[in-house]
Formats: structure tokens, C-alpha cells, sequence
């Protein structure tokens, strides 16, 4: 058996995708007990604590908003436009680096995304959730949301289809239907050996049903390997349509700084940049706490800035295409947009953007700063503010300022704005605490497929 060992290292170099001395049985032992046996560290209990403090702050934000109305947001004429459709777009693109990695990669066969892809499509799900609430606040009357779906009525009445309202509509739903069939599938395997791990009968009962009557046949892995695939298959469309489609919010509007053809490409760009650095966010943290040194390895941390790299890249030549095209367009408009956002009253916010996407991560070139972990996750942190600042940049600076000087004004968002996003925030970290106590955050049987064991040896003749 040592022999297969020593290949697979060599193959893979110094950075191997999964550690060499674990098993079959100590992938299924590590990753299950984290589930059913590990005593809870207590810094799960004080980081939920937090993160459900913060979401009470968005109950409360959401209860005010019901009684009030959009009125306690900042958003005014000309900036109808603010912090909730920025937060939006935000956390869709945050969610895009799950479905990344989970189906795309899954159909390159890139064995490094075994063990972030569960966790990646969580951190999905649970974005598109945060992500969902905005379009549906900012109607004014969230209870009315369900017009908004073509469902028949006496009345004959159909939502417009020509509103990128409705386009949103679609593409997030249907983003997250094949997401949540996604992730739920490829839980199966894994919900059957939590069931016939648990000690507790109420846990045998849970994962029994959720396993759904799953016993490992060859019938099962077969009709579970088609169901995978063809959902990969689905869902790798989505990454790129669903962003696109948010893009043409903006694009087929006629403001200066919106109207452009780059959008599509440059917010999916954006869109995988945001996802990976908020992966890489919540991944070392979470590597170092239960240590999982050998299931997430440095080369997965490698590949994950190198992804980050290109990605931001991308981001920074949409910056300068931005830049360029208002100056040779010959349209004083389009060119007094971006002198504008360089000069005017939100350059700060620009200029912090062009530090934090486009100069930080270029440290990320150097092999020393990827593989220094405290560094990483800095870098990770500045990219997440950074494309914040972009949305906020691209919504706010060209709604400002549009044609007419005497419509221009000025945009602050109120406490409430703020109370709405941070209680976002303390949502999604409340689900992902959740997700990481009760249900394996590695998907234990995918790790057996590529661990050294898993290799066939070909009989000597």
C-alpha cells in the first residue's frame, strides 16, 4: 500500500490535494464525528451568539420597515437606488463561487474542489437568501411580492415582462431552485452515514428521512451520479446567466456609467472574485478550528488566490475599459461620469475601491504571500470591502449625477440602511454556524474517491 501512497504525492508535489495518511475509515471518522461526537468548541457558541444578535437586528429592521416603509432608507430622488439594491447585488455574487466550484470544476474533473464544494454550496444558498430580501423590501409592499410571479388570475393581469424587475425574479429563483437540488443530492450519500452513525434515535430519524431510503446499491450511485451530473450541467449555465442578468439591471437603463456592454462579463468576473475571496474568508478559520489541515490543503488555498488573481484582473480591465470609453467615446456625459467618480463627492470611495480590488491583490503573484494563511485572509477581507465599494461606486456616483444639474443630489445612507445590512450579515453567518454543527462540511464520500486507496492497481500479468 505504500507504494500508491508515494506516487500520489510525487503526482501532486509539495502541495497535495488531500492529506497522505488518511483512510477510507478516518475520512468517514473525522468528518462524521464533527456532526455526532465532537464536543462543540466554544467558539461556535460565541460566534453564533454574535451572528444571532445581529440577526435580531434584521427582524427588527424588517419589522420597522413593514410599519414604516421604505421612507427609513436613505434613498431619495435621484438615488431611488441604494444600499438595498447595491447589498443585492452583493451577496448574488458572493454566491456565485459555490455553484464555481461545485459544478463547473465537477465537470473539468478537478479533484481540489472535493473538499470546499459542500461547503461552497451552502455559502450559496445562504447568500441568495440574504441577497432575495432586498428586491422584496424595496417594493414598499413585500406582502403584494407574490404579483410579481405569473400566476393566473380572475383578473387577467400578467407582471411586465419587459422589466429587468422580472428578470431578476426568474433568474434568482431559478438560481436557487437548481442550487438547493444541487447541494440537497449530493448530501444524500452522506445523510445515510450520519444515519447509520447516530447514537440518538430523534438523529437516526432526521438523517433516516432525509437519506431518503439510501442503502449504496449500484442502482443508487448510478441514478445519483446522473442526477449530479445533469444538475451540474444545469447549474453551469446559471453562473454566467444569472449575473448577466442582474448586469442588465443597470445596462439597458440610459444613465451614464450603466450603459454599457461590458457589464455582463465584468459583473460575472466580479461576481466569482467577491465568492472566492468570501470562501477563503470563512474557510481558514474554520481549517484552523477543527482541524482540518489534511482534508483543506495549501494547494487548494494556491488554487483559490490564483483564481482570485485572474478574476481581479478581469475586474481591473472593466475599470480601465470604464475609463477609457469615457474619454473616447467623445460623450461629455460618459466623460463626466468617470471625471465624476474620480473627483467628485464619492472619489474616496472610488479610489478605496481601485486599492482594494485592483492594488491589494496583486501581492497575490508572490508564492510567499499565498502561502501565508493570516495574509490570505487579509487579502480576502480588503476583496470583500473592495467590491462592496463597486457596487456602491457604480450605483450611487451615476445616479447622483445624471443629465440635468437640477436634478442632481446627494445619497447617506440612514442607521437602517446599515442595521438592514449587518443584520444580513449576521443571517448568513447564523446559517453557516448552523450548517457546520449539523451536517458535514466535507462531503465524505467524495474525499474517498480521491484518496490514495481509492487508486486502482493494474494486476501484474
Amino acid at each position: 500500500m505504500d507504494e500508491p501512497r508515494d506516487q500520489h504525492t510525487s503526482i501532486h508535489g509539495t502541495h497535495p490535494v488531500v492529506g497522505t495518511e488518511l483512510t477510507f475509515g478516518s475520512v468517514t471518522d473525522k468528518i462524521s464525528s464533527i456532526v455526532l461526537k465532537r464536543k462543540t468548541p466554544i467558539g461556535w457558541f460565541v460566534g453564533f451568539a454574535i451572528s444571532f444578535v445581529l440577526f435580531q437586528l434584521l427582524l427588527l429592521t424588517i419589522t420597522s420597515l413593514l410599519f414604516e416603509g421604505i421612507g427609513l432608507w436613505g434613498v431619495n430622488v435621484p438615488v431611488a437606488w441604494g444600499l438595498d439594491i447595491l447589498n443585492f447585488v452583493w451577496w448574488i455574487g458572493i454566491g456565485h463561487a459555490g455553484t464555481l466550484i461545485s459544478a463547473i470544476l465537477l465537470l473539468l474533473r478537478q479533484k481540489w474542489r472535493t473538499s470546499i464544494n459542500r461547503f461552497a454550496e451552502a455559502m450559496t444558498l445562504f447568500a441568495v437568501a440574504q441577497a432575495g430580501m432586498f428586491p422584496v423590501m424595496h417594493l414598499g409592499r413585500p406582502w403584494l411580492m407574490y404579483w410579481l410571479f405569473p400566476y393566473p388570475n380572475t383578473m387577467g393581469i400578467w407582471p411586465q415582462f419587459r422589466s429587468p424587475l422580472m428578470w431578476d425574479v426568474f433568474a434568482v429563483s431559478t438560481y436557487a431552485t437548481v442550487s438547493a437540488l444541487f447541494w440537497f443530492i449530493g448530501l444524500i450519500p452522506d445523510f445515510a452515514t450520519l444515519r447509520d452513525r447516530a447514537k440518538s434515535k430523534g438523529f437516526r430519524m432526521i438523517y433516516g428521512m432525509l437519506a431518503m431510503g439510501w442503502r449504496g446499491s449500484a442502482r443508487h450511485w448510478h441514478r445519483y451520479e446522473m442526477a449530479y451530473l445533469l444538475l451540474a450541467g444545469l447549474a453551469t449555465p446559471l453562473v454566467l446567466s444569472v449575473h448577466t442578468i442582474v448586469s442588465f439591471d443597470f445596462a439597458v437603463g440610459v444613465i451614464p456609467g450603466w450603459h454599457a456592454t461590458i457589464f455582463p462579463p465584468y459583473f460575472v468576473a466580479g461576481a466569482i472574485y467577491a465568492g472566492f475571496a468570501m470562501v477563503l474568508l470563512l474557510t481558514i478559520p474554520l481549517r484552523l478550528v477543527y482541524g482540518l489541515e489534511s482534508f483543506i490543503t495549501m494547494r487548494h488555498m494556491h488554487n483559490m488566490a490564483k483564481v482570485m488573481l485572474a478574476t481581479g484582473l478581469i475586474v481591473v480591465y472593466g475599470y480601465m475599459m470604464e475609463a477609457f470609453f469615457g474619454w473616447y467615446s467623445g460623450n461629455p456625459y460618459e466623460s463626466f461620469m468617470i471625471w465624476n467618480r474620480m473627483h467628485g463627492p464619492y472619489a474616496l470611495y472610488y479610489w478605496a475601491l481601485i486599492l482594494c480590488n485592483g492594488l491589494v491583490p496583486q501581492l497575490l503573484w508572490i508564492k510567499k504571500v499565498r502561502s501565508n494563511l493570516l495574509a490570505l485572509w487579509l487579502i480576502s477581507f480588503v476583496v470583500s470591502i473592495g467590491m462592496w465599494l463597486e457596487r456602491f461606486v457604480i450605483v450611487v456616483t451615476s445616479l447622483h449625477r445624471e443629465y440635468l444639474p437640477s436634478s442632481w443630489g446627494f445619497y447617506e445612507p440612514t442607521r437602517w440602511d446599515w442595521a438592514m445590512f449587518i443584520g444580513t450579515i449576521g443571517f448568513f453567518l447564523s446559517l453557516v454556524f448552523l450548517f457546520i454543527r449539523f451536517l458535514p462540511m466535507i462531503s465524505i464520500f467524495e474525499m474517498r474517491t480521491i484518496l490514495p486507496e481509492a487508486e486502482v492497481e493494474a494486476e501484474e500479468p
